[in-house]
Formats: structure tokens, C-alpha cells, sequence
């Protein structure tokens, strides 16, 4: 389907009745990265096969086979594969109060909201270097396992297995909290990245990103990279594809007519600057990944 440019929405992630969402990732199979964004969900992911490189907050971490990230709500992040290598990772979206926050309890106040309210200085790596690493990956896990199995019964189990995790890390010293949030890059070009994410159909400038964040060209730039790992201008480029390749998978449009939603006035530019990303025309990804006729 087509990107609605008048009323384009937030993925919801969560619901009342089930306050998550589970996404397997394939990169660059079906997307060529996951371009950096946030949401106002926790998000664990764990690996299950190749090596990435993600983005979360002011941390730069390359990963592997079966370890994990947990990413606290609002933090800016992305997920890159690395050079010549498939990136797949199961990741859970959820929302805070599968971790009880309703509460008040001493447990919720101390040690569930500081997380909650960015008080946490970065996403939590957990690697096989980690402290408890062996408990944490098979908490993940059982994790996963109760998702794919989708049913109340197993939605009790995964609460507690989350809870458990949490309290894991926080042993571990795995949780490192600050007295305030930190600002940083991260939070300079935060405003930007929110503009490019909902208007990246636009004619949109460096000069006019930098504006809007009140920098100059040249710090904004430096920033941006910084933050984000590649330019402004190539994050632009990965959102577009990246909405391309949702609409190609998902509808019947005509690809002309996903090249203009997604911000390309000519077709050829489109077809090449796919190219180049996917590695195939977008007609050859909609053969492969079952959209309808082009």
C-alpha cells in the first residue's frame, strides 16, 4: 500500500488486550537496514544469526549470534548488517506494562520506572562476556517462545520471564542510571530525525534539517553522522526505500506510483537508487517478497 501523506500513522506495537508486537528481521533480504528511530515501547532483540551493527542512544555496538539489546522507551535506534553477512533477530516490541508499571509498589518506583522515564543511560548490551549472560539468553529465550505460542496462558509466563531479565541486569550491574537525562548528539538532531521520519516524501535540505535544530550546516552534519552512523542525506535515501519496500511487499500499486509516495519525481532515479540499496529492481523484490503485479 501506498504511504498516505496526509494521514500517515505510528505503527502501533501494543494494544490493551496484548500490549506487544513481535517482528522477525531479515537484513538485507527484506529490508537493506532498519533506519534509526524510536518508539514509546521497550524493545529486546536477540540475534539468531549473522552480525549487525546497532545504533542505541550515544552507544555504537556490533553483535552476534544469540545476544541481546534491551532498548528503553523513546531511544533513538537502528540496526545495520555487516558488510557481507545476513543480519536475523527476533525483536519484541512491549509495552511498560508488562512490566507492572501500574504498580506502586517500592519494586516498580526503584527499579522498573527509572527505566521508564529515561533514566537509564543507554540500551543494555548483553553479550557472552556478560555477567549472568547464560541465565539472561535463556530468559530471551523463553521469551520468544511464548510469543510464537501467542495465548494468555503463555503472556503470564513471558511477563515474569521479562521481570526476571530485569532483575538479572540489575545484579549484574548491567543497569547504569542517571541522575538526569543526557542530552549529547543523540538529543541535538532528535527534532530532525522526527521531521525526516514523517516527511520523508519532501523536498527536504541539510540547510533546512540544521535550521530546524538551530545549527550550522557543517556542526549538524558532523552531529548527525555522529549520532546516526551515515549522513543525512543517506538516512533520507534508506527511509524511502524502506517505505518502498513495505509497499511493494504489501500491495498492488503500480511502482511508479510507490516512487512518487515515497518522495522520487523521476522513475529512473527511483529504479537506481534501489538498485544500489536492495541489490534488485524493485520489480524483482516484489516477485520475491509476494507483492502483486507491477
Amino acid at each position: 500500500m501506498i504511504p498516505n501523506r496526509e494521514t500517515r500513522e505510528k505503527r502501533q506495537h501494543s494494544t490493551t488486550l496484548v500490549p506487544y508486537s513481535h517482528y522477525e528481521c531479515r537484513l538485507p533480504e527484506w529490508f537493506v537496514n532498519v533506519p534509526m528511530h524510536w518508539h514509546g515501547e521497550f524493545e529486546l532483540i536477540f540475534i539468531l544469526q549473522g552480525r549487525g551493527e546497532f545504533f542505541c542512544g550515544s552507544q555504537k555496538q556490533e553483535a552476534g549470534e544469540k545476544e541481546l539489546f534491551l532498548i528503553p522507551p523513546n531511544m533513538l535506534h537502528a540496526a545495520y548488517p555487516c558488510r557481507e553477512q545476513e543480519l536475523v533477530y527476533d525483536a519484541l516490541v512491549f509495552n511498560q506494562t508488562m512490566l507492572g508499571t501500574g504498580s506502586g509498589d517500592r519494586c516498580t518506583n526503584e527499579c522498573i520506572r527509572p527505566i521508564v522515564n529515561g533514566r537509564l543511560g543507554n540500551s543494555v548490551y548483553i553479550g557472552r562476556q556478560t555477567a549472568e549472560y547464560e541465565e539472561i539468553r535463556t530468559s530471551a529465550e523463553r521469551i520468544f517462545s511464548c510469543v510464537r505460542e501467542n495465548s494468555a496462558r503463555m503472556d503470564l509466563l513471558m511477563k515474569s520471564e521479562l521481570m526476571r531479565m530485569i532483575f538479572l541486569l540489575e545484579e549484574s550491574g548491567e543497569m547504569v542510571f542517571e541522575k538526569e537525562r543526557g542530552g549529547g548528539e543523540v538529543e541535538n538532531i532528535r527534532p530532525a530525525i522526527e521531521y525526516m521520519v514523517n516527511h520523508f516524501w519532501e523536498d527536504i535540505t541539510v540547510e533546512q534539517m540544521a535550521d530546524l535544530v538551530h545549527l550550522s550546516k557543517s556542526h549538524f552534519m558532523r552531529c548527525f553522522k555522529q549520532a546516526v552512523g551515515i549522513g543525512a542525506v543517506e538516512h533520507l535515501t534508506q527511509l524511502r526505500i524502506h517505505a518502498a519496500c513495505e509497499a511493494l511487499g504489501d500491495g498492488t500499486d503500480q511502482i511508479a506510483d510507490i516512487a512518487f509516495a515515497c518522495g522520487y519525481n523521476n522513475l529512473s532515479n527511483f529504479n537506481r537508487q534501489f538498485l544500489k540499496k536492495v541489490g534488485c529492481s524493485p520489480r524483482e523484490y516484489r516477485r520475491k517478497n509476494g507483492g502483486g503485479n507491477s
